[in-house]
């Protein structure tokens, strides 16, 4: 009986439910779409970059 078998996906998809309820699984599912997502836009080269270089300060002499 593998991890592929019907009752044990049943069985292990009942104890995520039980761990963290009925309203949390679908906030979890997002952020972890949102990871992937992310992470699949870093691998393709794509994605925000953010400029840290402050301009306001003067160069130290």
């Amino acid at each position: 009986m593998g991890l592929d078998s019907p009752v044990m996906l049943i069985l292990i998809f009942g104890v995520i439910l039980l761990m963290f309820g009925g309203k949390k699984i679908p906030e979890l599912m997002k952020g972890l779409g949102k990871g992937v997502k992310e992470f699949k836009d870093a691998q393709n080269g794509e994605g925000t970059t953010t400029n840290t270089t402050n301009t306001d300060e003067k160069p130290k002499v």
